[in-house]
């Protein structure tokens, strides 16, 4: 198995250790922003991609109105397992499912959100594609990436301080995945391939 395809791996004790260092560390503020943009916009059903443990989930949970529906998905059933388990303030629907071939019929959700997961993606342009195919006409898709590794203080001097202690093998996983995809031209490129014919909107 080769490193990118292990980078899409998240089993075994990975999400307690995702859950409970990570979550508070780094995404807790970003899926607080990202239910706060999604809290201004009038919806009924949400789908929410590469959950995960499910910040983001508990927190559209606590943001939205009852009446809007949520459904969390991931391609790990571990995660959703694990996300399941915490539970969330209101119920919402856990199904595990593959980004590039979402189990949805056409135009059925107002808003597709993702929180660090595009990055993830084997086939960007294919996800976009199926998101763009269950929106309603007129729905969003919001999503996030981390800029390049050298802007991220934290996870910049996390691989520097690996490289130091194996030098001859280098943990590079933050650098190869989660801060690969940064490109604003590509993203954009990968979103028109996809069927996005409006250009991003890109927020800090």
């Amino acid at each position: 198995m080769s490193s990118s395809d292990t980078d899409k791996v998240f089993a075994g004790s990975i999400p307690e250790f995702y859950e409970t260092y990570l979550v508070p560390l780094i995404f807790e503020p970003y899926a607080a922003d990202l239910a706060a943009r999604l809290a201004s916009t009038s919806l009924t059903r949400v789908l929410e991609i590469a959950a995960g443990t499910g910040v983001v989930t508990r927190t559209l949970a606590s943001a939205l109105p009852e009446g809007v529906t949520i459904i969390a998905t991931d391609l790990n059933q571990p995660m959703l397992d694990h996300a399941s388990a915490l539970g969330t303030k209101r119920p919402v629907q856990w199904r595990q499912a593959d980004a590039m071939k979402l189990p949805f019929e056409d135009a059925t959700f107002d808003a597709v959100v993702c929180q660090f997961g595009v990055m993830f993606f084997p086939d960007k342009a294919k996800a976009y594609s199926e998101a763009r195919r269950v929106l309603k006409p007129g729905g969003t898709f919001l999503f996030n990436v981390w800029d390049r590794i050298e802007q991220n203080e934290f996870a910049d001097t996390v691989t520097t301080a690996l490289q130091s202690v194996f030098p001859s093998d280098p943990p590079r996983f933050l650098a190869r995945t989660p801060h690969s995809y940064h490109d604003k031209d590509i993203v954009q490129r990968d979103l028109a391939t996809g069927g996005f014919t409006a250009s991003p909107k890109s927020r800090p």
